[in-house]
């Protein structure tokens, strides 16, 4: 918290930095200005009093994502600098012209806690921080000019510096050592050290003259210290709290303001006083909390608390006399000062008295005893007959009383705004429940980046229970609330983790999802947070096409003069057939150029063996054996694909949920067949084979050699024998291939656009059809619904730094301004970003996979248990009981060559149950897991019919009840 004549600034724990318009003469004025022959003690003149209006808001921005600790006004108030816990050092200069964010001065290693500065007028500052070092900036553009190990020789774990100050050519530093170090600031050499205080040294002044230290320590204790003789010369203790706080604007810190953790507010003054012990120490103010900072300015000072807002008071004429107590009855029956033997105020002088309210005489209760072995000025003025008492009698009650401050409301308050406090995360991982600093308990929706329903004033606790859903969801991203904002964090090892069903989300899109389709939470808010830099890639690339596409045909002379860039094709309609009437090709089914014409198959719904075993027979379930697919059609296929990527997203990954049946799949071994089309054998393979099948070699189309995507472990069945013809590419590679590998990209979001135009260069070299599609494929709304984040959602982007035991931030924006930062996002966004929003592509990481035992209940149905009686499976961890329930179905019946629409589905006439609990048909096996099985181990699950189909029942040989294999020791039996 600094101010000017006429603005305020302050920073808080959301990182922002404010300026307030104080709309308040602060300029002092004593007397003996206004009149020389004025005098304290005369009475104020007869006019209307100023009443003090209250503070506006005049301007902030966003320059930390961590607490503000320190702001100091530099190189003539133009400048100012903070000091943030995201260990970065930056400079706002809000009066400038361009009106620019604040840009970083340096950055610690460490949370960084204060700054000092020799003067307004200055060039440099000093930063300490919790790394141990001071490091001296160059406000000019000079970077760090200075670093200096605070802990020194000591190296003691307590080394972090709490206190800086800099006057002159002494700068002083403070930390948990407890002890005060003087260094040079030119030379960073150290000069001598204070050893004294017993606890944390929190604040430090120095006089103009740099022969006088002043330390704040959380002992309790004001230190005094002499610089020339090398030790300290007064020990204050007027408070009875850890002393956070210290402001003087006196050269010679003769006026100079304290304050603690329990709140109150001192202020001593030591003018004509020939001992610092005789001086007046008074107590101003008391706040509801610690002052963690005081400024004084005019007649008015202002305090911070750890509160969101500012309060100003009136100040105190230290002048003024002080009342006396009329007899010793009256000082045991009244609120007397804490330690408190009251001094005679320091003797009238033609002195700037600075403060207001001149004539009002000072409430004795308000006096603080400046320290231990300050006299009592009372003790000559009570006479010791009155009472019966000695004068030390009524000494010692004076010592018993209790502090009452002079103000315990201030004038005006600078209203903050209520922070959050507290959060919980929903078991949904879509949803935050939050409190504020008012008490209000507030939900939000992760994905639509908006609070979504109040709660008023409740406990955090209580609500919970009442919105939670019994769900398993992957972690996903990280939930913050340190700053009084929510913050949610997104990391490439774990942003991809979560999925959520699209029948069970909140969309207003009328999109026609396939059946148990599933949605990637990270990838889907990170569509729509950059959507607007996504829309300016597509812009610039196709510029750049144009260019390349024009100097192509120039080098070739086959351009016309006056040849326009650029020609609007009307738009192709996805579902149009090619005009095309060879054979070979007539039953290809063409692919658009942005994506797959139909819905992304949902990755990963695959049930397989967990045990080795043999495989488990067909029941029934007629194979096809088609022809393999011929060379015709090979060379046909990868013609038609070769101005288009080849690298599938994340959501085209095809799987079935029975591995030991195959459905049908539009791609074996890399090739691509219709589904009508001949298709190569595939012989019947057990779901343990399939977890050791090969990856499926790609087609060599012109993206998929340069950006390899490899495709997950399928647990379909590929073909064993009969094997389609490989295309030899070993022409498309020869001389070429060194020189793609020299080429070099950049590790960031640029180098995706990079590896894309390196692509089209290829092309253009190789071929001689013109580019006519885009590199750039985003996910599509039938794979990420449209969602609207508000415009103004901060957007950061920040890099981890373990050396430097931080994140660094590299960009800060909002939804709404990400499409114009495009060229800064290229630069500092990584390349993960770039591939997930360019090319729809997110890092590969293995399916996590929950294992169970599946068994009919008390046998009444048949068992799906393989020859050696193995019925223990695994299977996604997102995998729903319907989809568990119709696989039971297909192994205890045969299927029908044609399916009945109207037949009824497994889950009508099939239950599964789960420690004696009826699982419901869209309940996953993590929920399974976590909220009903609630063990490390095998899920234990049963099946039996609901008597919707009896034909499916049988009765055990004695038609006496069969236990059935328990779970936790459980036996479950007929009734």
């Amino acid at each position: 918290m600094k101010h000017t004549l006429t603005t305020q600034y302050s920073g808080g724990r959301d990182g922002t930095i404010c300026a307030w318009d104080l709309n308040l003469d602060l300029a002092q004025k004593s007397p003996s200005a206004s009149n020389p022959f004025a005098s304290p003690e005369d009475s104020p003149p007869n006019v209307p009093s100023k009443t003090a209006t209250a503070s506006t808001f005049r301007s902030q921005v966003q320059a930390h994502t961590h607490w503000v600790n320190d702001i100091v006004l530099t190189q003539s108030n133009a400048a100012l600098v903070s000091a943030s816990s995201d260990i970065t050092v930056k400079v706002w200069r809000p009066h400038a012209e361009d009106s620019q964010l604040p840009t970083t001065v340096g950055v610690h290693s460490d949370y960084v806690k204060c700054l000092a500065s020799p003067g307004r007028h200055s060039d440099w500052l000093a930063s300490g921080g919790l790394d141990h070092k001071i490091r001296v900036w160059d406000l000019a553009g000079g970077g760090e000019k200075l670093s200096i190990d605070a802990g020194e020789e000591e190296k003691s774990a307590k080394g972090s510096v709490y206190a800086l100050s800099v006057r002159g050519s002494i700068m002083a530093s403070g930390g948990p050592e407890s002890i005060v170090r003087l260094w040079d600031p030119k030379s960073g050499k150290r000069i001598t050290k204070f050893v004294g205080h017993t606890d944390n040294v929190r604040d430090i002044l120095i006089n103009e003259d740099g022969d006088t230290v002043m330390t704040a320590s959380s002992d309790q204790t004001v230190k005094v210290w002499s610089v020339t003789a090398g030790r300290c010369m007064y020990t204050l203790t007027m408070h009875n709290d850890s002393v956070w706080s210290l402001y003087s604007d006196h050269p010679q810190l003769s006026v100079f303001y304290s304050s603690d953790r329990s709140g109150l507010v001192a202020k001593t003054d030591v003018r004509g006083s020939e001992d610092l012990d005789e001086g007046l120490s008074l107590a101003i103010a008391q706040e509801h909390g610690g002052v963690n900072k005081i400024v004084v300015a005019g007649d008015y000072f202002w305090t911070a608390t750890s509160s969101s807002s500012i309060n100003r008071w009136k100040n105190v004429d230290t002048n003024s006399e002080v009342e006396r107590p009329e007899s010793p009855s009256q000082l045991r029956n009244s609120s007397m000062t804490s330690r408190s033997n009251v001094p005679l105020p320091p003797p009238s002088s033609n002195k700037d008295s600075g403060n207001v309210e001149t004539g009002k005489n000072i409430p004795f209760q308000c006096v603080l005893r400046i320290s231990n072995a300050a006299p009592s000025p009372f003790s000559k003025a009570i006479d010791p007959s009155i009472d019966g008492r000695k004068a030390s009698e009524v000494i010692m009650d004076l010592d018993n009383g209790v502090v009452v401050p002079l103000h315990s409301l201030p004038e005006d308050t600078i209203e903050g705004q209520n922070g959050l406090i507290k959060h919980v995360m929903l078991n949904n991982r879509k949803k935050v429940l939050t409190l504020d600093t008012a008490g209000e308990v507030t939900m939000w929706d992760l994905l639509k980046c908006v609070p979504i329903q109040s709660f008023g004033k409740r406990h955090l606790e209580d609500v919970v229970p009442e919105v939670n859903t019994m769900e398993s969801v992957a972690n996903w991203c990280s939930v913050d609330t340190r700053t009084g904002q929510l913050v949610v964090g997104l990391e490439e090892n774990y942003c991809f983790d979560a999925e959520a069903y699209a029948d069970e989300l909140d969309s207003q899109e009328l999109i026609d999802f396939r059946e148990d389709q599933r949605i990637n939470l990270g990838k889907w808010i990170l569509r729509y947070l950059f959507a607007n830099l996504i829309d300016e890639e597509i812009r610039r690339d196709d510029l750049h096409r144009s260019s390349l596409s024009t100097n192509d045909l120039r080098s070739k002379g086959v351009e016309r003069e006056n040849a326009p860039n650029l020609i609007q094709l009307p738009k192709s309609q996805p579902s149009s057939w090619p005009q095309n009437t060879d054979d070979s090709a007539s039953a290809i089914t063409p692919r658009p150029s942005n994506g797959n014409l139909r819905p992304a198959m949902t990755p990963g719904l695959a049930i397989g063996v967990a045990t080795p075993s043999v495989s488990i027979p067909n029941h029934g379930v007629q194979q096809s054996n088609p022809l393999p697919t011929t060379t015709e059609e090979v060379n046909n296929i990868e013609k038609r694909q070769s101005n288009h990527s080849q690298a599938r997203s994340s959501s085209e990954r095809s799987g079935d949920y029975f591995s030991s049946n195959p459905l049908p799949s539009n791609e074996i071994n890399g090739k691509i067949a219709t589904p009508g089309g001949p298709q190569p054998e595939a012989p019947p393979q057990s779901p343990s084979d399939a977890d050791k099948e090969e990856k499926p070699k790609e087609s060599g189309s012109l993206f998929s050699k340069k950006f390899r995507m490899n495709f997950p472990k399928k647990l379909g069945r590929p073909s064993v024998d009969a094997k389609p013809p490989v295309v030899d590419e070993k022409a498309e590679e020869s001389d070429k291939s060194s020189e793609k590998e020299d080429k070099v990209v950049e590790d960031n979001f640029y180098g995706v656009i990079q590896k894309m135009r390196n692509e089209y260069d290829e092309h253009l070299q190789s071929s001689t059809t013109q580019l006519s599609s885009t590199g750039i494929q985003p996910s599509l709304p039938n794979e990420t619904p449209v969602l609207k984040p508000p415009p103004l959602t901060a957007v950061i982007i920040q890099e981890d730094r373990p050396d430097s035991g931080g994140v660094a931030d590299l960009y800060r924006g909002t939804v709404s301004s990400v499409g114009q930062d495009a060229d800064l996002i290229e630069k500092t966004a990584p390349m993960w970003l770039g591939d997930l929003l360019l090319r729809n592509q997110i890092p590969l990481k293995e399916t996590v996979k929950v294992s169970f035992v599946l068994q009919p209940y008390e046998d009444i149905l048949p068992s799906i248990a393989s020859p050696d009686g193995n019925s223990r499976l695994n299977a996604n961890r997102m995998l729903r009981a319907k989809k568990i329930l119709s696989y039971v179905a297909e192994r205890i019946e045969a299927q029908p060559e044609e399916p009945d629409p109207n037949a009824l589905k497994p889950e009508d006439y099939l239950e599964l149950y789960c420690q004696n609990q009826l699982v419901p048909h869209n309940m996953t096996l993590a929920t399974l897991r976590a909220h009903v099985s609630k063990t490390g181990g095998d899920v234990m699950l049963y099946y039996k019919s609901n008597g919707k189909r009896p034909e499916l029942e049988k009765k055990s040989l004695d038609g006496s009840a069969i236990e059935s294999p328990t779970s936790n020791g459980v036996p479950i039996t007929s009734s």
